[in-house]
């Protein structure tokens, strides 16, 4: 039986477009791997503790303050278009 996807899982297109922009060690190749990852939060994790020397704990933190800014202005840009 397959477990449901994570909500990174899901939001992962639009997560890996921002993610050079937001972590400039990671490279393309860093991402591929992301992309071919059952558990993509788990290997991007992973990835963040490698390249930026994070804990676990802080890697799930950048990921998540991230996350949360980058929603909150593209609802105000929406927003301001309507």
């Amino acid at each position: 039986m397959q477990k449901p996807k994570s909500k990174f899982d899901q939001k992962w297109k639009l997560f890996r477009g921002q993610s050079v922009q937001w972590w400039s060690l990671i490279a393309e190749h860093d991402l591929k791997k992301v992309d071919k990852a059952e558990d993509k939060l788990d290997k991007f994790m992973t990835i963040l503790q490698v390249k930026y020397g994070y804990t676990r704990l802080q890697a799930r933190d950048e990921i998540n303050k991230r996350w949360v800014a980058y929603s909150r202005a593209k609802t105000i840009a929406d927003a301001q278009t309507n």
